[in-house]
């Protein structure tokens, strides 16, 4: 009664993707913190996952959640691609909605600053604040 058990140590597992150049491999990159007893500080501890990306849908910078094959796809592949969480390159700004690279926007920004400080005022007299009743000191009751 021989029965091949598979014993895989993290079942799911969230990494960023270091490498894609195998066909329909991604090499993923996991970061945990891990406790050192005697100094009583984490740091942090780095593994590498090769994982099977049928797709080939991975680039280099993604954050993907990967999930445990029950047995070995290859002599290194113990996990599959379950889903992209975060693609990289598709970061939104919050305040404009635009996408942003690094520093500077991708789309064109089509407010001019003239627009924005009118448009401030607007906003300001909507909620009925106005300049001079922040500026004035506050009563006090003797």
């Amino acid at each position: 009664m021989s029965l091949k058990q598979a014993s895989v140590h993290a079942k799911w597992v969230i990494g960023r993707v270091i490498g894609t150049k195998m066909r329909k491999t991604a090499k993923v990159r996991v970061t945990r913190l891990v406790l050192d007893p005697y100094l009583l500080k984490y740091y942090n501890k780095r593994k590498t996952y090769f994982a099977h990306d049928a797709l080939q849908q991975c680039t280099v910078g993604d954050i993907v959640l990967l999930k445990a094959l029950p047995e070995r796809r290859s002599k290194h592949v113990n996990h599959e691609l379950a889903e992209i969480v975060f693609k990289v390159g598709a970061v939104v700004d919050p305040l404009t909605g635009k996408k942003v690279a690094g520093g500077s926007f991708l789309e064109p920004l089509t407010e001019s600053t003239e627009n924005t400080e009118t448009s401030l005022t607007e906003k300001l007299e909507q909620l009925n604040i106005s300049a001079s009743a922040s500026h004035s000191p506050p009563t006090s009751a003797s």
